[in-house]
């Protein structure tokens, strides 16, 4: 059985973040949110992984390498453009042969891995087998539709109108099957190849599509809310670690991680919440749920529930709270401001004011 992980999207939600960044190498407590993937591909005893990449290709390759340090043998396959899941499947078509294969969204985070789901297909091996979970607003996902006996019947790419809650997660795992469909489709109005548009074709040649509906967690990390999401959830299950310097006069409390090679100076960090390597925080307050990453400096400030990339400095900001930065950032105070009032007051006025 081998993997295909999607690393090719755009990441529109994530700008400005991503105009520089492959929104898959966006850290979740100061590890990319691909590597998790890779990891739970690697630990349910897959090896033989295809990445599709696009215009980030070459940072994706850097980052990822040979997949060695992964336990993985890595195969780059190019996407000129994103042009849907199903379209994935489709360019991958020499390199998945004739195998099972599970396809994973790269900027997907699923709690728990996918070893089960993995070992439950090898079981029974229908034709395919996706993963559901229920969504306040489904209108964002891929919806299914499943009958009175839990039966998937119907599939729809982001309806205006759900006939369930319940969506698709960013797993699907195939047969060969998969092949025939994704060729015998047409583009969407969005001008994409769907895979839910492929599955509905097996469904409608009365293949064997089953489902499994989770209720661990999962997120689509598309955005600055659910990233910030995942970092809180991937930091609450980190044991405490301090490898770093923490001074006499600084406090940590809860589940804090300083890595090797960073100080903490007069401060104090309340987790849970991580410090990399080489990083400065110095008179400051660090709150729960924060990751910061490795290199930066934190002076004279207060950074709360925020994911900071490296090689950045926040120096002498009040507060900072429910923040993505990027790298090479530089946040400090504006520049006071000479402040006047002008007046046109008629007689026996009284007027307060508060300079």
């Amino acid at each position: 059985m081998k993997a295909l992980v999607l690393s090719g999207g755009a990441g529109t939600r994530l700008r400005p973040i991503t105009h520089t960044s492959a929104k898959q190498l966006v850290p979740v407590a100061n590890k990319a949110v691909l590597f998790y993937g890779l990891e739970s591909i690697a630990e349910a005893g897959i090896t033989e992984v295809g990445v599709i990449v696009g215009d980030t290709a070459a940072e994706i390759q850097d980052a990822v390498g040979d997949g060695t340090k992964f336990g993985l043998d890595i195969t780059y396959i190019p996407q000129e453009r994103p042009l849907g899941l199903a379209h994935a499947v489709l360019i991958a078509r020499d390199y998945l042969g004739d195998d099972d294969f599970v396809m994973y969204l790269g900027d997907n985070f699923i709690v728990g891995g996918i070893t089960g789901l993995v070992d439950e297909f090898r079981s029974n091996r229908p034709d395919a087998q996706i993963l559901l979970t229920r969504v306040q607003d489904p209108r964002s996902f891929g919806v299914a539709e499943l009958d009175e006996t839990g039966q998937v019947i119907g599939l729809e790419e982001k309806p205006q109108h759900p006939k369930s809650d319940l969506a698709l997660v960013g797993v699907y795992l195939f047969t060969p099957a998969i092949h025939d469909a994704v060729r015998a489709i047409t583009p969407s109005w969005r001008g994409e190849l769907e895979i839910t548009h492929a599955i509905q074709h097996l469904i409608d040649s009365h293949a064997d599509v089953r489902c499994t509906v989770i209720k661990g967690y999962w997120k689509d990390t598309g955005n600055v809310t659910d990233m910030l999401e995942v970092n809180r959830t991937v930091l609450e299950s980190l044991p405490r670690r301090i490898d770093g310097d923490v001074d006499d006069a600084s406090e940590t409390i809860g589940r804090v991680v300083v890595e090797e090679g960073a100080r903490i100076v007069n401060s104090r960090i309340v987790g849970p919440a991580v410090v990399g390597s080489g990083t400065l925080v110095e008179d400051s307050y660090v709150g729960p749920f924060t990751s910061i990453a490795e290199n930066c400096r934190i002076t004279d400030s207060e950074l709360e529930f925020s994911i900071v990339l490296r090689d950045s400095s926040i120096d002498g900001v009040g507060r900072i709270e429910s923040s993505l930065i990027g790298r090479h950032v530089q946040v400090t105070p504006a520049p006071s401001v000479p402040s006047a009032h002008r007046l046109v007051l008629g007689d026996h006025s009284k007027v307060q004011i508060h300079s």
